[in-house]
């Protein structure tokens, strides 16, 4: 039905927009040749106007178009960052088909695809994996950002360790040829204001050297009393043409970030049994002096040459270092008292990535035909400490007549808790492209990894190695026409966990595979892309929490795991992304998961439905129609239910969607005027909730709009 519905938009849309021939006014002007320029595409989406792009290398590291790529993916480009209103990660995440919030703290980027989390962070295709409380420390603010590529499933050619559900790739502002330079402005529900500076383009004549600078300021409150943030970036970067064939670039961002609660949105508590109290969504169950302050600093070079084969040497580092201090309490039950008591505490978290890669990538010519091949060397270090204390401040608490200002700030914390984690990983990859016939292209591919890992407490240290574990890949895309393909393509899963049992060791490292196929679409010289396809993932020793005191003495100060056997996730991911007329732009998906325990040492989880606080059913549909000066837009997030359920304990999220509207003017080529309407019909529900009647539930947000402003020239 998907194919249908594009094949007879295309050709609708090509009959309507098919130019008639002008007659030649003169004999000399009918001799004349036909001249044909090409050019390679370009990845860059900024000032594009569209909602696909030509080309990405996220999946397979190897430059290809959307259709030729064997994997689901999405662009999130620069036009719809702007015309949703898009100011972090978060955002991103949320309007992707096939991804969801998996968190019950706002402020901390757990996501997760397919059923897993998501890990797999790249930049400008450096991956960094800072999955778990490394996430946190990633600030992204969408002012210094082109776009964003997520391919879904496992990405282990590229990656090398990782999960099974996406990776995203987010690919930095370039400066320009020519000047630009942008101003806007925005204010919204609840005292929210924002600033963004935007000054882009060359520094000499000769334009061999170009500049970029963005700056940006957003100060929050919030729909939760007492809740407000404050965000801070400033990014440079600077390109230098070497020689014609040598690009040389260097970029350095600083954002800071600081919130009350340190949360960013306050967690309400479940009843003892996962009920849901009904608390008024402005409820705020923290206290005046608790904060959350993040800093965030990255640098980034490459050095690319191009040679006149056509092929191209590039070095890349990239280095992200990022502090977050946090003052603030969490809530308990207390079963002998009938109410929650507050622990506040300290937690000092820093954390370091490193990351290079040499990579080479080119054609050559085998049997009579020409190929694409791809090759590189990388290594990842990353270092990750954490030092936290927590102690009982208030017992009894009536959350339903809270005083925020009652609970002095605690003055001393003694540091009772201390950790470091250090992984390093080398590995060695290749890539090839066969051009087996006309129709017919084959993707092989191998990774070779090195892993080092190393955990240090007060009391104890772990470590363990993995030597050259082998990561496997193989497309197989068969073109039906010139506008569609079919495609199968396998992959291994390896990630190594620092997941701890109920007696304190290490878990095995998690093992898999990843299978998917599906059709693609490629219309209007790729300004519209569509998709269909059914995967599936088997992974073994995956761990799953043990979030009950019963079993976990330590929790919720430490979480404990158990290995699970073998867990199935599988569905279908279908999407539509583009033009559909050149004025009329279309971002829209459904996906469907079943994840579900095949294997467990406990017989009773098996064919048991895992995963069950992540939706099994999404859709997501944004679109923007443009006439004249005009445009307006508007979409749909639904979702259906998700759920906690043990003995004892439920807590639950009914099946929702949420609708947003918005609406532009632009009065001349420099200044445009847009508002964004979220959660047009006050949809009240959870967009996270508690497993555990500590954890807490997070509201969405209610009714709110922003007016956004923004000048060109």
């Amino acid at each position: 039905m998907l194919g249908i519905f594009c094949i007879g938009v295309a050709q609708a849309q090509n009959r309507d927009s098919q130019p008639t021939p002008a007659a030649p006014s003169s004999e000399e002007e009918a001799v004349l040749p036909t001249v044909t320029v090409t050019a390679e595409p370009s990845a860059v989406t900024e000032d594009s106007g569209s909602y696909t792009t030509p080309q990405m290398s996220t999946a397979t590291k190897l430059p290809l178009s959307i259709r030729e790529t064997p994997q689901s993916v999405t662009v999130v480009t620069r036009q719809r960052i702007e015309d949703q209103n898009m100011t972090t990660i978060r955002d991103a995440v949320q309007n992707t088909p096939g991804l969801a919030l998996s968190s019950a703290i706002p402020l901390r980027n757990f996501f997760s695809a397919r059923g897993f989390s998501v890990s797999n962070f790249t930049f400008d295709g450096l991956p960094a994996n800072v999955g778990g409380y490394g996430a946190e420390s990633l600030l992204a603010d969408m002012a210094i950002y082109d776009h964003i590529e997520f391919a879904r499933g496992a990405t282990g050619l590229t990656q090398g360790s990782g999960d099974p559900s996406a990776s995203i790739n987010l690919v930095r502002k370039r400066p320009t040829y020519d000047p630009q330079f942008q101003l806007s402005g925005n204010a919204g529900s609840w005292d929210r204001y924002g600033a963004e500076v935007d000054v882009s383009g060359p520094l000499n004549q000769a334009r061999t050297l170009r500049a970029r600078a963005v700056a940006a300021y957003q100060d929050h409150d919030s729909f939760a009393d007492r809740a407000s943030s404050q965000n801070k970036i400033l990014y440079l970067i600077a390109e230098a043409d070497l020689s014609r064939d040598t690009l040389l670039t260097v970029s350095v961002s600083r954002q800071e970030n600081d919130s009350v609660p340190t949360s960013g949105i306050p967690r309400l508590p479940v009843a003892p049994d996962g009920s849901d109290l009904k608390l008024p969504r402005s409820t705020f169950l923290g206290n005046e002096w608790e904060y959350r302050d993040r800093e965030n600093t990255s640098v980034f070079a490459s050095l690319a040459h191009h040679f006149g084969n056509r092929w191209k040497l590039d070095f890349s580092v990239n280095h992200i270092r990022a502090n977050q201090d946090m003052l603030g309490p969490y809530m308990s039950w207390n079963a002998g008292t009938g109410k929650y008591d507050q622990r506040a505490g300290i937690y000092l978290y820093r954390n370091e990535w490193t990351n290079y890669e040499l990579h080479a990538n080119g054609p050559f010519r085998l049997l009579g035909r020409e190929h694409e091949l791809v090759f590189g060397l990388s290594q990842r270090d990353s270092d990750f400490s954490s030092r936290s204390s927590d102690a009982l401040t208030f017992s009894g608490m009536d959350i339903y007549h809270w005083n925020s200002s009652l609970v002095p700030k605690p003055s001393t914390h003694l540091i009772t808790r201390v950790f470091r984690t250090v992984e390093e990983q080398t590995g060695a990859y290749l890539t090839t492209r066969l051009n087996l016939a006309d129709p017919l292209k084959l993707i092989l591919g191998a990774r070779l990894d090195w892993y080092e890992y190393e955990n240090k407490t007060l009391t104890a240290k772990t470590n363990y190695k993995v030597s050259h574990n082998l990561t496997q890949y193989a497309g197989l895309i068969y073109d039906l026409d010139a506008r569609h393909s079919v495609y199968a393509s396998y992959t291994d899963i390896f990630k190594p966990q620092n997941n701890y049992d109920v007696s304190g060791s290490l878990l095995d490292p998690v093992v898999g595979k990843n299978y998917e196929i599906g059709i693609k679409g490629e219309y209007f010289d790729g300004t519209l892309n569509a998709s269909a396809a059914l995967f599936r993932v088997d992974q073994e020793k995956l761990a799953m929490s043990l979030d009950d005191q019963s079993v976990c003495p330590s929790y919720p100060a430490i979480s404990c795991y158990r290995a699970a056997g073998l867990v199935r996730s599988q569905g279908v991911d279908l999407e539509i992304q583009g033009a559909i007329t050149p004025n009329w732009q279309l971002g829209t998906g459904y996906t469907f998961v079943d994840k579900e325990t095949r294997k467990d040492a406990n017989p009773a989880n098996v064919g048991q439905r895992a995963s069950t606080d992540l939706p099994r059913h999404q859709f997501k549909l944004f679109t923007t129609y443009r006439h004249g000066s005009w445009r307006v837009g508007g979409g749909v997030n639904w979702q259906s239910d998700i759920y906690y359920k043990r003995a004892g304990f439920h807590s639950r999220q009914d099946a929702y969607a949420v609708a947003n509207l918005m609406a532009g003017y632009q009065f001349d080529k420099h200044l445009d005027i847009q508002l964004n309407v979220n959660n047009l019909f006050d949809k009240r529900y959870y967009q996270a909730i508690s497993s555990y009647v500590s954890d807490g539930n997070v509201y969405g947000e209610p009714r709110n709009f922003m007016l956004t402003a923004r000048y060109r020239f």
